[in-house]
């Protein structure tokens, strides 16, 4: 009995109706801002507008051309956030008259050019494996970048910057990238061995110590972010990062468990050791003390945070109308409080539901993918973004310590930016790789596309095969 099975759609149509609702949102919110501070319609808001209806149908048009079957959702999703970040930065630079929103908006047009050139050039992610090894020795050079002199920056305490002349740069961000994808070949190529080799002690199969080195490098170049760049935000990230890969590549609560204690004895230590994760932690726990509170690098920035969200209440003070540049850094790590503030309970949830959805886009993505470097790769890179909001959101309202991570998308920040789009750039050809139909073959059955050059696994021929707990021995057989 023959199947019925429905054709894959591109779906940009509708992408492109979400598009404009994603621009009459962002687009509206700056909009309110002006009105409330009878600047409406002035040039800043034509200029922020017009740039980013501009890049959104450009990016739009490009998926047309390279990637038609992406998720149709993804790129309004980021729009509308990114929308809602330009009108807030451009609301609090009104009351300090700072020029934030204009960097914001300049480095809005050069992540989105990145983005593109990205999906034009690329076309198929499974050639990033290729670079595997390739990407964990970028990934050091660029962690290591901030510690050398006359190169790395130091500001509020963190050496995780370098100076570019016109502008700072934060090598961490393309950092997590790299990391991503170095995790994605290394566990894709040798998830078998890891999930056959090691004891099995009670319910828990133990990995083989020299399968720990992947895990033990993570950890150790989480610790040093943290001590060299006192970094702490990173510092989870990197290693949240590698934790939700490998579980996801193996299944295996023991690696879970083993990544658990690493975190624990790191975080025991570092806390002991260094006054800059003591002072951290102190300001989380005695955050209303008011020695903790008047102290410099203490709790005033997070209870002021706390007291601006209390302040917005259910439905907010109104955009325009609250105070949220009273808080330090309102407009990059604070600005979740300064949403919170002046959008309520009710704008911040849906802008957390936002991210639920973005999130859950890209999961689709690696569910869908037909390769299990794709899988893995758009897994980290979801859960990057996951993780990034979860440090962020959780530190504003006390529930985790306070970091330095940025809100993705929201926040002012040109690495952060960036290293985001770049990051939605690769999920939408994951995506794209994952809709797409699927090749025929020649008896009619549908295979998925030929693997690209370089990306082949290995030959089984007069090898050994395993399936399950049962070993077999095949040969190639020819096709008549």
């Amino acid at each position: 009995m023959s199947e019925l099975q429905t054709a894959p759609k591109s779906r940009r149509n509708t992408e492109l109706l979400l598009l404009l609702l994603a621009l009459v949102v962002g687009v509206g919110a700056n909009m309110l801002v002006g009105l409330d501070q009878d600047r409406a319609f002035d040039q800043d808001f034509f200029a922020q507008s017009i740039t980013l209806a501009a890049v959104a149908l450009a990016v739009h048009v490009v998926l047309r051309l390279r990637a038609k079957y992406a998720d149709p959702v993804i790129l309004p999703i980021v729009i509308a956030l990114n929308g809602i970040g330009l009108a807030m930065i451009h609301r609090l630079d009104i009351a300090t008259g700072d020029a934030a929103a204009a960097r914001q908006l300049m480095w809005t047009g050069l992540a989105i050019a990145a983005m593109i050139a990205l999906i034009w050039l690329l076309r198929d992610h499974r050639v990033l494996r290729r670079f595997t090894y390739i990407s964990l020795i970028v990934s050091a050079v660029l962690l290591m970048l901030p510690l050398l002199p006359g190169v790395g920056v130091e500001l509020n305490g963190a050496r995780i910057w370098v100076n570019l002349g016109f502008a700072t740069f934060q090598p961490g961000e393309i950092a997590k990238i790299t990391l991503a994808i170095f995790f994605a070949g290394y566990l894709s190529t040798n998830r078998d061995l890891i999930l056959l080799a090691g004891k099995k002690v009670g319910p828990l199969q133990l990995p083989r110590w020299r399968d720990l080195g992947p895990m033990v490098v993570a950890w150790l170049v989480s610790i040093g972010v943290l001590i060299f760049q006192r970094d702490l935000g990173s510092s989870i990230l990197f290693f949240g990062l590698f934790m939700v890969m490998i579980y996801v590549a193996t299944s295996r609560i023991s690696w879970i468990l083993i990544g658990l204690l690493m975190i624990v004895f790191g975080g025991f230590v570092a806390f002991k050791l260094f006054p800059h994760v003591t002072a951290r932690i102190d300001g989380w726990i005695n955050a209303f003390d008011p020695e903790v509170y008047n102290r410099i690098g203490g709790s005033h920035q997070i209870v002021q945070g706390l007291f601006g969200l209390a302040s917005g209440g259910l439905t907010g003070t109104g955009l325009g109308q609250g105070r949220p540049d009273i808080v330090t850094f309102a407009n990059s790590d604070m600005i979740i409080a300064a949403l919170g503030e002046e959008l309520g309970l009710v704008g911040l949830s849906a802008i957390v539901l936002l991210y639920v959805l973005l999130v859950t886009r890209g999961v689709r993505a690696a569910l869908g993918t037909r390769d299990s470097f794709g899988k893995l790769l758009a897994t980290g890179l979801s859960f990057t973004l996951a993780l990034q909001c979860f440090v962020v959101i959780g530190g504003v309202t006390r529930l985790i310590p306070l970091t330095g991570l940025t809100t993705p998308f929201l926040a002012a920040g040109g690495s952060s930016l960036l290293a985001n789009w770049l990051i939605i750039g690769l999920l939408l050809l994951i995506s794209d790789a994952a809709r797409r139909p699927a090749v025929p073959g020649p008896s009619g059955a549908s295979h998925a596309p030929r693997p690209v050059s370089g990306v082949r696994g290995r030959s089984t021929t007069g090898r050994a095969r395993t399936d399950g707990n049962r070993t077999h021995n095949t040969r190639e057989v020819k096709q008549p």
